[in-house]
Parts: structure tokens; sequence; C-alpha cells
């Protein structure tokens, strides 16, 4: 059996920074007895120690992929699911924001534009963090009534199958960086396809329109 403490072969991955994001954000949401659980059972128990807060690219996509999946086994899919949801969103309180001196997302000229080119630039400035700092892709495409978020390498379902979309984390991080990024708007935001469930990539599609 594959030491877990070393990363795959031949793989991609998140920076440390975000790892140790996303391990708080699950403390946070489902508490510390529950997260080891899910660490218990995606053989990530060495994650107790959370990786330091740096820049360097040593966190595993398959990791991501496997706390993902591990909670729905902990919780069932419906409820677990819904706590990667509720995880993604937390990840901005949790530390994404420490970006934001190096990305320039509550720079005074992004806070003055209209909502509308504010809600697009702010897309552009938080793809930077993934297409800069991580192996993840993404690249920002629209219709008439959508902007669509597409990640073209997508740690968050990395290595799995699912009969149905299964990248919460992901949802939840967009759903809560576009309320930070346009001052407290809410957007639609849906995974309408993924790469688990057999797609060519992850496509989110969000309102153009706020919900309020």
């Amino acid at each position: 059996m594959a030491d877990p403490n070393l990363a795959p072969d031949n793989t991609y991955f998140y920076p440390n920074r975000i790892g140790r994001v996303i391990l708080q954000s699950m403390e946070d949401i489902m508490g510390e007895s529950s997260a080891q659980q899910v660490l218990e059972i995606a053989n990530l128990t060495h994650l107790s120690r959370k990786p330091a807060g740096n820049l360097v690219k040593e966190f595993p996509f398959e990791w991501v992929s496997a706390l993902q999946a591990a909670t729905e086994e902990v919780y069932g899919i419906k409820t677990g699911r819904s706590h990667n949801l509720k995880i993604g969103r937390n990840c901005l309180n949790t530390g994404l924001r420490e970006f934001d001196p190096i990305l320039g997302v509550a720079d005074l000229p992004i806070r003055l534009m209209p909502l509308g080119m504010k809600f697009r630039v702010g897309l552009d400035v938080f793809s930077r963090l993934f297409n800069n700092f991580s192996d993840q892709v993404v690249r920002l495409s629209s219709t008439d009534k959508h902007i669509l978020w597409i990640i073209e390498r997508c740690p968050v379902c990395w290595g799995r199958q699912s009969d149905a979309p299964c990248c919460q984390l992901a949802t939840g991080i967009l759903e809560e960086a576009i309320f930070w990024g346009t001052g407290g708007r809410r957007y639609r935001v849906e995974e309408t396809a993924c790469i688990a469930a057999g797609a060519e990539h992850c496509v989110f599609q969000i309102d153009k329109r706020p919900l309020d």
C-alpha cells in the first residue's frame, strides 16, 4: 500500500495554503471529531497536522477528491454533498481571502465599477488564484444569460466517478467568492457538467443577474 504521507507520482497539486484552508473549513462545519472521521475514511490521518500555510504546491488533487468522497461516505451522499457545499462557502472565511493582497480583489478601482463589470472582472481575477498558484486550470466563457466557470483540470472530483455532478466544494467557493467580490450580492451557481459524471470539463453556470 502506498504511503499516504507521500504525494502520488505524476499528479497535480494545490498549494499547501489552500489545502490548509479546506481542512480548517471542514473542522468549522462538521466539528473536529467528524472531520477526523473523514480523514480516517480517506486514509489521510496524517492531515490531522495541517500543512503549512505557504504557497508551495504539495497538496495533491487526490487528497482533495478523497476528502469529498469520504465526507459523502460518512454522512451519506445527500447530506455529505450539502456539507461539502458549506465547507466550500466557508473557505473564504478560513483563508482564501488572504490571497486578496496578491490578487487585488479589493482594490478600489474594482470596488467602484458598475455591478455587472465588477462581477465579470472579479471572476477573472479570482480565476488567477487557481491558474497562477495551483495546477487547477480554469477558464471563463459566457452565454446570453450566464457566465460559465469551466474547470478543465479539477481537483474536487479528481479520479472519481459519479452519476451526477459532485463538485459541491467548488460550487460553495464560487458562491461565496462572488458574494464577497460584489459587495454582498448573491448569484445562482449550478454545476451543469462534471468530469466525474463523464463530461469533458466541470462547468459551473452562473446567472448574470443577482438573486436580490
